[in-house]
Protein backbone atom coordinates (compact mmCIF):
# COMPACT_ATOMS: atom_id res chain seq x y z
CA UNK A 1 0.00 0.00 0.00
CA UNK A 2 1.22 3.61 -0.41
CA UNK A 3 3.14 5.81 2.15
CA UNK A 4 0.91 8.67 1.34
CA UNK A 5 -2.23 7.80 2.40
CA UNK A 6 -5.72 10.05 2.49
CA UNK A 7 -5.77 11.69 6.15
CA UNK A 8 -9.71 9.81 6.04
CA UNK A 9 -8.40 6.61 5.19
CA UNK A 10 -5.71 6.78 7.98
CA UNK A 11 -8.07 7.35 10.37
CA UNK A 12 -10.09 4.26 9.22
CA UNK A 13 -7.46 2.03 9.52
CA UNK A 14 -5.96 3.15 12.49
CA UNK A 15 -10.18 3.09 14.14
CA UNK A 16 -9.88 -0.62 12.33
CA UNK A 17 -6.91 -1.30 14.00
CA UNK A 18 -7.89 -0.67 17.59
CA UNK A 19 -10.63 -2.37 17.61
CA UNK A 20 -9.16 -5.49 16.22
CA UNK A 21 -8.22 -6.37 19.62
CA UNK A 22 -8.70 -9.40 22.48
CA UNK A 23 -11.23 -9.43 25.12
CA UNK A 24 -9.62 -8.89 27.85
CA UNK A 25 -8.43 -11.15 30.69
CA UNK A 26 -10.96 -8.95 33.73
CA UNK A 27 -14.06 -9.39 31.40
CA UNK A 28 -13.50 -13.48 30.87
CA UNK A 29 -13.40 -14.13 34.35
CA UNK A 30 -16.18 -11.45 35.36
CA UNK A 31 -18.22 -13.65 33.24
CA UNK A 32 -17.07 -16.71 34.32
CA UNK A 33 -15.33 -17.31 30.45
CA UNK A 34 -18.66 -16.59 28.95
CA UNK A 35 -17.01 -14.39 26.86
CA UNK A 36 -13.65 -16.04 24.96
CA UNK A 37 -13.69 -14.48 21.67
CA UNK A 38 -14.16 -11.18 20.07
CA UNK A 39 -17.46 -11.61 17.49
CA UNK A 40 -15.91 -8.80 15.76
CA UNK A 41 -12.51 -9.61 15.77
CA UNK A 42 -10.78 -9.62 12.12
CA UNK A 43 -7.84 -10.93 10.48
CA UNK A 44 -6.17 -8.88 7.86
CA UNK A 45 -5.27 -11.71 5.49
CA UNK A 46 -8.51 -13.00 5.39
CA UNK A 47 -11.40 -9.98 5.93
CA UNK A 48 -10.72 -6.68 4.28
CA UNK A 49 -12.00 -3.76 5.50
CA UNK A 50 -14.77 -1.99 3.27
CA UNK A 51 -13.39 1.01 1.17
Amino acid sequence: MTNNKPPAMKARLNKAGKQNRRVPAWVMMRTNRQFLRHPKRRSWRMTSLKE
